[in-house]
C-alpha cells in the first residue's frame, strides 16, 4: 500500500508524552487497529529513548500500527518507525523523508506553518489545538471554522490535535461535512481515559 495516500493514513492518532498517566505502551496496546502514534519523549537519553521506540516499533508491527518518531527522517529509519514526525524547525528535512521513501507529517498552529507544510508537501499535518488542552495551559485555542481554515491550507490529511476525545472528532466530521474534508484525531492521555471508561460499564453490567 502506498503510505503517501491518503486513504492510508491513519484517522486515530497518540501523541506520546513522558506526563502522560500511562506508559506510552501501555496506551499503544490500547489503540484501535489502523492507528498511528508520534512517538515523542524528547526528555529521555538518547539510547532510553532508541530502546523505547523499539519497544514501540514491536508493538506497532504486531497491531498493524504506523509509527512516526518526532525526529529527523534518516533516524526514524534507523531506528525502525515508519515514518518522522517534523516539527518546524525540522521542516528542511522533508527532500529527506522522500529521498528514503518515509512518509511524514508537521505541526500546524497558524497560517504560516500551514503554508510551510503545504509548500513542503507534508502527507499529513497536525493542526492544533482544536480545543483547550492541559498539556499547553493557557494556549488558546482555535474555533472549528478558524481549525478547518487552517486545515485547508495546509493541505494534507488533516488530523486534530489539542483536548481531543472521540466524541470531540465526531462532532468535527459533522462539522467538516462540505468542506472537502475528512479529518482524524490525536490524543495523549484520551486512549487511556476511554478505556478507563470502558472498563466501568462494563463493571456497572456485571
Amino acid at each position: 500500500m502506498d503510505r503517501f495516500h491518503p486513504l492510508s493514513v491513519p484517522r486515530h492518532w497518540l501523541f506520546s508524552d513522558e506526563r502522560a498517566p500511562l506508559p506510552v505502551e501501555r496506551l499503544a496496546a490500547l489503540l484501535p487497529p489502523g492507528s498511528g502514534i508520534v512517538l515523542r519523549h524528547d526528555r529521555l537519553a538518547p539510547a532510553a529513548r532508541w530502546r523505547l521506540c523499539r519497544r514501540i516499533a514491536r508493538i506497532a508491527a504486531s497491531r498493524g500500527l504506523v509509527l512516526l518518531l518526532a525526529d529527523t527522517p534518516d533516524i526514524a529509519r534507523r531506528w525502525g518507525a515508519d515514518g518522522a514526525h517534523l516539527r518546524q524547525s525540522l521542516g528542511r528535512r522533508a527532500g529527506q523523508a522522500r529521498a528514503l521513501g518515509l512518509p511524514f507529517a508537521m505541526p500546524v498552529h497558524d497560517a504560516a506553518e500551514a503554508r510551510r507544510a503545504r509548500r513542503l508537501g507534508a502527507p499529513i499535518v497536525f493542526v492544533s489545538p482544536l480545543h483547550p488542552t492541559r498539556s499547553h495551559p493557557g494556549a488558546p485555542a482555535l474555533a472549528t471554522a478558524a481549525w478547518l481554515r487552517l486545515a485547508r491550507r495546509a493541505g494534507g490529511y488533516p488530523v486534530a490535535l489539542g483536548g481531543m476525545t472521540a466524541r470531540r472528532a465526531r462532532a468535527l466530521r459533522r462539522a467538516s461535512k462540505g468542506s472537502g474534508l475528512s479529518p482524524g484525531w490525536a490524543a495523549i492521555d484520551a486512549w487511556g481515559e476511554e478505556a478507563a471508561a470502558k472498563r466501568r460499564r462494563r463493571q456497572k453490567r456485571n
